[in-house]
């Protein structure tokens, strides 16, 4: 094993251990988005975009927050129509004993679009195959 891979792997298993019970993954179709976008002084971009999903063989909807801050370049938030179906993840809120919120927001790491094929952050596709067919086999 490398000095990369040995590297790649510690950043995963802390990972892991710190943000391992808030990871959040689910399907559905989008029935709302929200992107709004602000520039300050011409230099630095914000780019907020709020979605709610039904997931599927449910009633329920599932709020979920994206946002991004650049310095100079403008950031992209991918197309996104009512009625796509995606699957999104990202992360649940921290659980407070104080504050007993029902409406939560999932902040959002990434997102499939199923209906064009597209990612908002790039990855590969044939990994994720491999790993959903490793899980069967267990």
């Amino acid at each position: 094993m490398g000095f990369k891979e040995k590297l790649a792997k510690y950043y995963t298993e802390s990972y892991m251990k710190k943000y391992g019970d808030r990871l959040a993954q689910f399907q559905g179709s989008v029935i709302s988005v929200k992107v709004e976008e602000k520039t300050i002084l011409w230099i630095f971009h914000k780019l907020s975009a709020v979605l709610i999903i039904r997931p599927e063989r449910s009633k329920a909807i599932i709020k979920c927050a994206y946002k991004k801050n650049k310095w100079f370049k403008k950031p992209e938030f991918m197309v996104l129509s009512q009625g796509h179906n995606v699957v999104v993840q990202g992360l649940k809120p921290k659980k407070d004993k104080k504050s007993k919120n029902t409406g939560e927001m999932i902040s959002i790491m990434n997102i499939l679009n199923l209906t064009t094929k597209k990612d908002l952050v790039p990855v590969d596709h044939s990994q994720m195959k491999k790993v959903r067919q490793q899980q069967r086999i267990k």
